[in-house]
């Protein structure tokens, strides 16, 4: 008996396969969606919060000034309220959101070349470093301008950078994540013990260096913040250059060689960058620690792991940490104020024993 083709029924695999198929597309269409909707809403909230900090900085000091005082100091540039602004909490304000935006992409490319969460300016020992090396050269050259402590902060960046993953990728895996990291711990903990020792044995370093040596971004002239531009420019833009091949980077070196990534230019390039903004913040603000940590996982949460994201949302993300620590820093006090470096350390202590405890942190 022979059978027609419309009695002979289709697989049921092969029948099905349209329906699964236009729903899996269904699913990814709207997984899509909603990591777009969450990351326009991070956006959103962290370009708001960007704005009510600046805000809050020009109006939170010593003399508190209101928003009407601001709206007319800026169109009578004459007056007290703009002289205010101008000298002491404009640059202050801007050294914030430059030094914040540094420390945060500079923590965000050491997370993600190195495959650890728990990677940071800080505690990798990049600002100790730096702050030795600006020590060094304040002890055996009298040097403490921003025109001369830069180049310094550098030199011990850069040294730091090299020396700590060296050690890191001297076992027979490679790089490994927790070796840098305790590397890092070590070298930053042995420089920063003879930075206090050299600001301890010469009072005149230790009076030029006390402020300085605990982060913090007031007192800053705003013709200082020009030296240090170039450096963070150059820095940022390395950043955003290596930023979608640090994607395939961070999958692994043997899948990312097979992707067609050339896995040492990027590292060195991201390791430049790195090193610039580091070095470039901790000359201008002193050594300023937790940003770089804190502010990529924060992020993260609403970019996902696109790094090209993660850097755009520390851009913006990370000044927001700065600020609002200063702000806080200027008012928990009746007479004086806290180093930003001070408040931060306050609230990235317990942010790092939780990402150690979690132990799985954010993948990247």
């Amino acid at each position: 008996m022979r059978l027609t083709d419309s009695e002979i029924a289709p697989p049921r695999e092969v029948a099905e396969q349209p329906v699964q198929t236009s729903e899996a597309v269904d699913n990814a269409r709207a997984a899509i969606s909603v990591s777009r909707r969450r990351r326009m809403l991070g956006f959103a909230l962290a370009v708001g919060a960007l704005a009510t900090c600046i805000l809050l900085s020009f109006t939170i000091g010593s003399q508190r000034l209101s928003i009407e005082q601001i709206v007319a100091a800026l169109q009578r540039v004459d007056s007290e309220a703009w002289t205010i602004i101008r000298d002491l909490r404009g640059p202050r304000t801007a050294l914030g959101i430059l030094v914040g935006a540094a420390l945060g992409i500079a923590g965000a490319l050491m997370q993600a070349f190195t495959r650890n969460p728990l990677a940071d300016p800080g505690i990798l020992g990049v600002n100790a470093g730096a702050a030795f090396a600006v020590a060094a050269g304040a002890a055996a050259f009298g040097i403490t301008t921003l025109s001369g402590t830069i180049w310094f902060a550098l030199l011990g960046a850069v040294a730091t950078t090299f020396a700590v993953w060296a050690i890191g990728a001297s076992g027979r895996r490679g790089v490994d994540p927790l070796r840098i990291t305790l590397a890092g711990v070590a070298i930053g903990a042995f420089l920063s013990g003879i930075t206090s020792g050299i600001t301890l044995l010469l009072p005149e370093v230790f009076d030029r260096m006390r402020g300085w040596n605990a982060g913090s971004i007031a007192s800053t002239p705003s013709a200082q913040i020009g030296w240090v531009l170039p450096f963070l420019l150059v820095g940022f833009v390395l950043a955003f250059a290596v930023a979608r091949p640090l994607n395939a980077v961070a999958l692994g070196d043997d899948l990312a060689v097979s992707l067609g990534s050339r896995i040492v230019r990027t590292r060195v390039l991201a390791i430049i960058a790195a090193t610039l903004l580091c070095a470039a913040a901790t000359a201008v603000a002193g050594p300023i620690g937790f940003v770089g940590l804190m502010v990529p996982h924060a992020v993260r949460w609403f970019t996902g792991p696109d790094q090209r994201w993660i850097f755009a949302g520390s851009l913006i993300a990370a000044p927001v940490l700065v600020l609002a620590s200063d702000i806080v820093g200027r008012v928990v006090l009746r007479s004086g104020e806290l180093p930003v470096g001070i408040v931060t350390a306050f609230v990235g202590a317990p942010v790092l024993i939780m990402l150690v405890r979690r132990r799985g942190a954010s993948a990247l």
